[in-house]
């Protein structure tokens, strides 16, 4: 049976509604928007996604938990890429409804357990992601989210994620090439020099253009030292903080990232 859950008919559904095992919806997230010139628009969902067929991969045989994954949302607040082609950007309040729409829709046909993975680190677009968790939890909906931009959380990635200087870098550039290696421009990501910029920083100064920032092809990092080895481990160690989000959050003793945002991007 597959992972994914609009591929299912509404017998299978049904099937794993009364199978016994708690279903589990991974919602990957991601924004729609350059990524240098080397990388596809998709790659933050395509990180998502990733991460979520990993985990449903991980859990498949899970006596207790049934893994499903939702279509992808591609579309986010991204703001800092509007002078490239290629931007899809959708207001705060869209974004929030779509969340509190549909994660209600779900709880009520019997799917409460909602997990948002999530790749697109703009402030704005983490911080709606918050606010519709809240709007949820105040109406008894509980949604599961792991805060890649919480330090604690950084702290267990990459060298170049923990400085911030990912943003089609090394770390993204390195997933993506695991993930769907026929989408990046390996002669193009080759000749790409090192952008030592930290996004949290440029952004603690009011910074709110990639260009202004620095990032003059829309990336920055080092993404001619990405791998597809180096993006595998980065997925293991996305899929252990993820599982732990699941189980805490079937659990109940907690599932979130609490806001309190650093500026990563």
């Amino acid at each position: 049976m597959s992972h994914y859950f609009a591929e299912l008919t509404y017998v299978q559904v049904q099937e794993i509604l009364d199978g016994g095992r708690t279903p589990v919806l991974l919602w990957p997230v991601g924004s729609t928007e350059p990524h240098g010139p080397h990388s596809p628009l998709a790659t933050d969902p395509i990180i998502s996604i990733g991460i979520a067929e990993r985990v449903a991969q991980a859990l498949a045989e899970d006596p207790e938990i049934a893994v499903l994954i939702l279509p992808t949302l591609s579309y986010a607040v991204t703001r800092y890429t509007a002078g490239f082609a290629g931007a899809i950007h959708v207001r705060e309040e869209t974004l929030q409804a779509m969340i509190v729409d549909v994660c209600t829709s779900l709880a009520e046909n019997r799917f409460p357990h909602v997990v948002l993975i999530n790749n697109h680190f703009e402030p704005e677009h983490v911080q709606t992601l918050h606010r519709a968790i809240d709007a949820l939890q105040d109406n008894g909906v509980r949604v599961g989210y792991l805060d890649l931009t919480r330090r604690e959380r950084a702290q267990r990635l990459t060298e170049e994620f923990k400085r911030g200087e990912c943003h089609a870098g090394r770390y993204e550039t390195s997933l993506v090439l695991a993930q769907t290696p026929e989408l990046v421009d390996r002669d193009a990501m080759a000749t790409l020099p090192e952008v030592p910029v930290s996004l949290p920083k440029v952004i603690a100064a009011g910074m709110k253009d990639f260009r202004e920032m620095g990032l003059s092809q829309a990336y920055c990092g080092a993404p001619a030292e990405a791998t597809s080895e180096e993006g595998e481990e980065a997925y293991a160690t996305l899929v252990e903080m993820t599982i732990e989000i699941v189980r805490a959050l079937i659990a109940g003793t907690g599932g979130r990232d609490v806001s309190g945002l650093f500026g990563r991007v």
